[in-house]
């Protein structure tokens, strides 16, 4: 088992980002160059030769675009095959399901198009095409990444028929892909990104988000969704490279359209909305930064918060301060909020199997409780939810000094003239 904070060659390990069936993808950092990478590991236990993952690094190393994630390294370390690659923020897969504007929603599908046309033009076909497998990185870039299943396409192609369910072709289901599956897999992933809906076969027209996608985009966009959605691969573009020329045709028309609409909408409320946001976020502070420790910032909506912090109270995700830098040592692998090296358990997410460090205790300004547990009483910080040293739960609530706010769900303390959201449960604040 590969753990938090383990040394693998020049690597060193910081958490874990995916888990795959096949291998896992890891945090890592490159103590030589002094980056941030993502090492991709096969898992010991599965029925996987190494010839397979070389040939995947084989066939990513033929791709050079700045829309295909670029292989950094690729060697075997203390018995594992290990491939470094370039270190993105997020997935498609997490992007998708928040809001985003009709511009953005078409530069993405320009370059996942111009990805996958760049890999048809070298006879590359990729067989897996779906969200998580492209990765994002800062200023929106989309990079396409995987091609663990990919095929090099011969004049006779033989394949199983690997590739994710929701997003595989009839044919490739049935072990024969072709470079017109990729097009029906990219058109689904587009389908859903315009839309917000996944279509389920029968794939029977108007589909599920049709009338959502023709008033955002436009009926041209649907048309090209639509042909590379056909269930018969004759019907559909012959491959990447004529989807891609169709769709950079009535692009421009489309982001005319959803320009103009919400340029007039952009006038009226974006000056104030935003002075007004950042005016609370910073009335907030003065009063409750150091209690509540919010030097972070949210990874959606740029609010001050904690690592302690379960949801933003601002916009309500999930983990806001994934991927944000920690000021504690070492970082948990499951939640990636910040850890001591001197902790057995992480004290956010339950989570187990650090390897201790050190058996020094260091000391620190933020415990300001102890464990009710009374065969550990080992120190506590404000917000924990378990104790780092004996993994019992913290049962009893946690209060915000200058606020007598309860949350109703969990009975922790908020800020309930501020906060939209309970930072803990995540539960809407009623004001």
């Amino acid at each position: 088992m590969i753990r938090t904070r383990q040394k693998l060659g020049k690597y060193r390990i910081l958490s874990r980002i995916a888990s795959g069936p096949l291998a896992d993808v890891y945090r890592a950092a490159d103590t030589i160059h002094k980056t941030h990478v993502a090492l991709k590991i096969p898992k010991a236990d599965h029925k996987v030769s190494h010839e397979d993952f070389l040939r995947e690094v084989q066939i990513a190393t033929r791709l050079n675009h700045v829309n295909i994630l670029a292989v950094l390294d690729a060697s075997f370390i203390d018995d594992k095959f290990v491939i470094a690659m370039e270190l993105g923020t997020e997935s498609l897969a997490d992007r998708i399901v928040r809001r985003m504007s009709a511009a953005l929603s078409l530069s993405i599908a320009d370059q996942a198009l111009a990805a996958l046309a760049h890999a048809h033009e070298r006879k590359i076909i990729h067989c897996d095409i779906k969200p998580e497998n492209f990765i994002l990185f800062p200023g929106n870039r989309l990079k396409l990444a995987d091609f663990g299943f990919a095929k090099i396409s011969l004049r006779t192609l033989k394949a199983s028929g690997s590739g994710t369910i929701d997003y595989i072709s009839p044919e490739q289901a049935m072990g024969r892909p072709k470079f017109q599956s990729d097009v029906f897999s990219i058109g689904l992933v587009l389908y859903r990104l315009f839309s917000g809906k996944l279509p389920e076969w029968p794939y029977k027209w108007p589909m599920v988000g049709y009338e959502q996608l023709c008033s955002r985009f436009g009926r041209e966009i649907a048309e090209v969704l639509k042909k590379a959605i056909a269930l018969d691969p004759a019907d559909r573009y012959r491959n990447a490279i004529e989807m891609h020329a169709a769709f950079c045709k009535v692009q421009k028309r489309s982001e005319k359209k959803s320009s103009r609409r919400s340029t007039r909408k952009k006038r009226k409320t974006a000056s104030y909305s935003a002075s007004w946001q950042k005016l609370q976020w910073k009335e907030f502070q003065k009063q409750f930064k150091h209690e509540l420790g919010t030097d972070q910032t949210c990874r959606k909506c740029d609010g001050p918060i904690s690592e302690s912090m379960q949801g933003c109270p601002w916009c309500g995700v999930e983990h806001p301060s994934r991927g944000t830098d920690t000021n504690m040592p070492a970082v948990c692998p499951r939640c990636e909020r910040g850890v001591k090296t001197d902790w057995h358990y992480c004290a956010w997410c339950y989570g187990a199997g650090f390897e201790v460090e050190t058996n020094r205790r260091f000391t620190d300004k933020r415990y300001t409780s102890k464990c009710a547990n009374h065969s550990c009483r080992e120190p506590l910080m404000p917000f924990m939810r378990y104790c780092p040293w004996c993994r019992v739960k913290v049962k009893k609530p946690w209060k915000i000094e200058h606020s007598k706010a309860k949350c109703p769900s969990c009975r922790w303390g908020i800020v309930n003239e501020y906060w939209n959201y309970c930072a803990w449960c995540s539960s809407p604040v009623e004001k």
